[in-house]
């Protein structure tokens, strides 16, 4: 199914970067020339250079990262509206803070970034508008765009063909319909004019201008569907056979071969694996940066659980990772010793309701283990399981093996993805959560909205959470 919708997407990715870096061009350029009337900018050109170069690039790796357009037809006005703003706050914070850290903050015009927020934000939302009304309106009427024939029988022509027309698209057009079941040649559907029947498909087919075929025959014998997809892959005409199943919902699923078998493969799960190579390469940068801060802070941590109590420094305990696969975590020991052997009698005690135990003055942790739980300092060797690829930097939370014994299929969803050091659940609260359907609900939650950015973003949040010890116990 890929390499048939590539070129729409390639061309709708393509379009919208191009015409967002035009008009983060054309936004910066009148910024300056309104605010110094020429380029002479104060002896600071390679500065200002820079900053225009800095903000191409962050157009770019926002793209990337958020994948922000991915329901660009489908967003009516306001949507759009609401989407650019976001997308320049996003970029006039983020080069505010690149200022900041070049040391020329001080010296920059706030002028010339009001205006080109202003700007940008226009122009930007003007020129997706126009793209998106050509391509809707005029791209998808012209002899460019596919012109498609809808195959089907009349009990379910009126509600395939109002749903094809109310979908946004700009890559085909409806032109022309084959009843299958009836002779109806002459009138229409909908606007739509019936062109064929079954004793003419094939021969009306062949005379007309036609780029794909959508064919919806579920009461036909397979064998006829056989012949008649065969005849037009022949002629080299695209062919989408519908497979609706009341019952499932496919949108995202993918058509393919397994095995030799033809499969339609589902998954709740569409994660772009170019993202997710990117995702791991921030995992091991991530991960490095802090196992060299765990190498500075292990000689004091170590001591100072080693004078409290016997046992080893770094507690390991199997987690469940990714699709139930077992994993060694590490921590540093915050509870005594003799912690698992007295886990059973606390039970009657969980301060959560669910398959999660939690409990608030548990007499198992050390006063050390209090400190370093608070300030999430425990939590550092587990950088070393980031960087094995046991664990990601963000993710959803590994259960222990008693938890995940209890899991049910819903609950088992949390381990579609790799478990990670933060998350959802993490800077929503912690240990202020008092129900594990709410951890699974972040955690769900997480899955399905994931993006670079949302990663991004739980990382900072994470970095507020544990400088003031929110929700941590």
């Amino acid at each position: 199914m890929n390499h048939i919708y590539r070129k729409s997407r390639v061309v709708k990715t393509y379009s919208l970067v191009i015409i967002e870096l035009c008009s983060v061009m054309l936004s910066y350029v009148s910024a300056l020339l309104i605010r110094f009337g020429d380029f002479q900018v104060d002896d600071h050109q390679e500065m200002y250079f820079a900053y225009g170069i800095f903000l191409m690039v962050l157009t770019l790796l926002y793209s990337v990262m958020t994948d922000w357009n991915r329901d660009f037809f489908e967003r009516g006005y306001f949507k759009e509206l609401i989407a650019d703003g976001k997308y320049n706050i996003i970029l006039v914070l983020l080069s505010s803070t690149f200022l900041v850290f070049t040391k020329n903050a001080g010296i920059f015009a706030r002028l010339v970034m009001i205006y080109f927020a202003c700007f940008n934000l226009l122009l930007t939302y003007l020129f997706h508008i126009c793209f998106k009304e050509y391509m809707l309106k005029r791209y998808k009427k012209s002899v460019n765009s596919d012109k498609l024939m809808v195959i089907t029988e009349v009990k379910d022509a009126e509600r395939i063909v109002t749903q094809i027309l109310e979908k946004p698209h700009w890559n085909y057009e409806l032109t022309s319909i084959a009843i299958m079941d009836k002779d109806m040649v002459g009138e229409e559907i909908c606007g739509i004019p019936v062109i064929a029947n079954r004793e003419s498909l094939i021969e009306t087919a062949t005379q007309n201008i036609l780029d794909r075929v959508f064919i919806s025959l579920p009461r036909t014998e397979l064998e006829i569907v056989k012949e008649m997809i065969m005849e037009f892959e022949a002629m080299g005409i695209l062919c989408h056979y519908s497979i609706e199943i009341d019952e499932l919902n496919l949108e995202g699923k993918e058509a393919g071969n397994f095995a030799g078998f033809s499969v339609v493969s589902f998954s709740l799960q569409n994660m772009d694996y170019r993202r997710l190579m990117i995702k791991r390469f921030m995992d091991i940068v991530g991960s490095i940066i802090g196992l060299l801060v765990t190498a500075v802070i292990f000689p004091f941590v170590a001591i100072a659980i080693k004078i409290e109590s016997r046992g080893p420094v770094i507690f390991r305990q199997e987690r469940i990772g990714k699709n139930g696969r077992r994993f060694k975590m590490y921590k540093f020991r915050s509870m005594y010793q003799d912690a698992e052997k007295r886990f059973a009698e606390l039970q009657e005690r969980n301060e959560v309701r669910g398959l999660m135990f939690k409990l608030e003055d548990d007499p198992r942790i050390t006063k050390v283990g209090k400190f370093i739980r608070k300030t999430s300092i425990d939590e550092l060797p587990q950088f070393w399981n980031v960087l094995k690829g046991d664990m990601s930097l963000v993710g959803t939370r590994p259960p222990t093996n008693n938890e995940f014994e209890r899991y049910n299929s819903y609950y088992r969803r949390r381990l579609s993805i790799t478990p990670g050091l933060t998350g959802m659940w993490q800077v929503n609260g912690r240990s202020d959560i008092k129900d594990f359907d709410e951890v699974v609900k972040l955690d769900l939650q997480y899955i399905d909205q994931w993006s670079l950015w949302l990663d991004c973003k739980l990382l900072l949040q994470t970095f507020g959470v544990v400088l003031f010890g929110r929700g941590s116990k």
